[in-house]
């Protein structure tokens, strides 16, 4: 649906995800596997809102995904196991936090609106295609308006280079 050609599971439960240091180890190695530029995670400092609490499982994957990007995966100290599998340091140099408690960052997406609700219907245990028709594009606009723009997502943005 995106043109993602390869998606990586870890193999960790769903509903019951733990901040663990094995977690960590796992996603500082799929860090030095790909070697992205950029990382894109959640929030993990945003608990909750005055109309939701944030899924723990996402708070969690959001702090376990900050350590791996700093320090773990750029450190060659840290998991040095990872450096002899042949896993060399890698130094994020963006990461994008979504839903986030201050953003910093806010990206039109007037255009890939359709796209993500399309995308975001693949994931038919967690959300119903009603729900999405009306919560992504009412949400978009909310985040866009203060700006002049029909659809937004906003992201706090950490620049490490």
């Amino acid at each position: 649906m995106l043109g993602v050609e390869e998606v990586l599971f870890l193999g960790h439960p769903d509903g019951t995800l733990q901040p663990t240091l094995a977690l960590r180890r796992d996603v500082v190695r799929v860090i030095r596997q790909v070697r992205p530029e950029a990382v894109l995670c959640p929030d993990p400092t945003r608990r909750f809102g005055a109309a939701y609490i944030n899924h723990p499982d996402h708070r969690a994957i959001g702090e376990v995904a900050l350590d791996a990007v700093y320090p773990s995966a750029r450190d060659p100290l840290v998991f040095p196991e990872l450096v002899e599998e042949g896993l060399e340091p890698h130094k994020v140099v963006q990461v994008f936090l979504s839903n986030p408690s201050e953003p910093t960052c806010l990206v039109d997406i007037s255009t890939t609106l359709e796209r993500k609700i399309e995308a975001l219907r693949q994931h038919r245990s967690q959300i119903t295609y009603d729900r999405l028709r009306e919560f992504i594009p009412r949400r978009a606009a909310e985040v866009g308006e203060p700006h002049g723009l029909a659809a937004a997502e906003a992201f706090a943005l950490i620049r490490l280079g």
